[in-house]
């Protein structure tokens, strides 16, 4: 096959990013007929169909999708290269708002952020802190890292990774109260929870820990809070796995647990995207957060 023209490519990822030809080619500033020429293009030279028509709108197929986190990570880079050209890298500036927990926040975003703050030093960031789903369409932040896949259709999700989160006690608490493995000796430990309503219980059943609310030997709703008092020795509590794994006062318990495993996803709003510091920053966490915290801190 010969190699695809990266005309076509961006034909067909800036047509999967609007959900239509019309706004795509709006977008790009050529004709819907030529940009629908390019799509037809890439499909034929690829020898597959990659979108279907829902409606008034252009999904991608399974096999669009396939190809589209590869077209945007090769989109990522040309921007990247063009903007390294000019020195315009240096030149952005403005503030961009970014929405995540707040374990995430103290945890991974730090060395994330100086990092950027070498690349682009007159971009200044705001970090929204909150464990709830910041409303992107009402501007509350422009990029949100989220634990749920959106569902809006004027947001634009990116799926960075799947990250787990196990058990942890103080190694005090373990000297104490032994090592519990498996997940049947939960039932005779304390456990720092995160709501009194009942959810966080029924998620830990659910997991398979046969627990009640006399586990709970005291409640936090701010994650970070809650480490604290795990920590401190009041209990076991969940984390994840590459904040816990960098705290020397902890140990994993309950070992025999499969771990729970979320995704991570980077939304921004659609509008939002096609403005050049948010996408510089969007770039940025996408390439260090597919890698955990660890493997991606020597990379740029």
């Amino acid at each position: 096959m010969d190699q695809l023209d990266w005309n076509l490519l961006r034909a067909f990822l800036h047509t999967a990013e609007a959900g239509s030809l019309s706004a795509a080619a709006r977008r790009l500033g050529l004709t819907q007929p030529t940009l629908g020429r390019q799509v037809a293009a890439i499909e034929q030279q690829l020898g597959v169909s990659l979108f279907e028509r829902i409606g008034k709108s252009l999904q991608p197929t399974p096999t669009g999708l396939a190809l589209l986190e590869h077209a945007r990570a090769m989109g990522a880079a040309a921007e990247e290269l063009g903007l390294a050209a000019s020195g315009h890298v240096q030149a952005v500036d403005g503030v961009v708002s970014i929405s995540a927990t707040d374990m995430v926040a103290a945890h991974l975003l730090p060395p994330l952020l100086l990092r950027l703050r070498e690349q682009a030093p007159a971009l200044r960031i705001e970090i929204v802190t909150t464990d709830a789903l910041s409303d992107l369409r009402r501007r509350e932040a422009d990029i949100a890292l989220r634990h749920v896949r959106p569902t809006e259709p004027e947001l634009i999700g990116r799926l960075l990774r799947e990250a787990s989160a196990s058990f942890y006690a103080s190694k005090d608490w373990v000297r104490r109260h032994g090592h519990p493995r498996q997940a049947a000796e939960a039932a005779r430990h304390a456990f720092v929870g995160s709501d009194r309503s009942g959810h966080y219980l029924g998620y830990l059943r659910a997991h398979g820990l046969p627990l009640s609310e006399d586990n709970f030997s005291a409640y936090a709703e701010n994650s970070h809070t809650g480490w604290a008092l795990v920590r401190q020795g009041l209990g076991i509590g969940a984390m994840m796995d590459e904040v816990a794994q960098s705290d020397p006062d902890v140990v994993r318990v309950l070992d025999e647990v499969p771990p729970v495993v979320f995704p991570i996803w980077l939304v921004t709003h659609r509008e939002l995207r096609t403005a050049r510091r948010i996408r510089i920053v969007c770039d940025l966490l996408a390439q260090a957060l597919m890698a955990p915290a660890g493997a991606a801190a020597g990379s740029a």
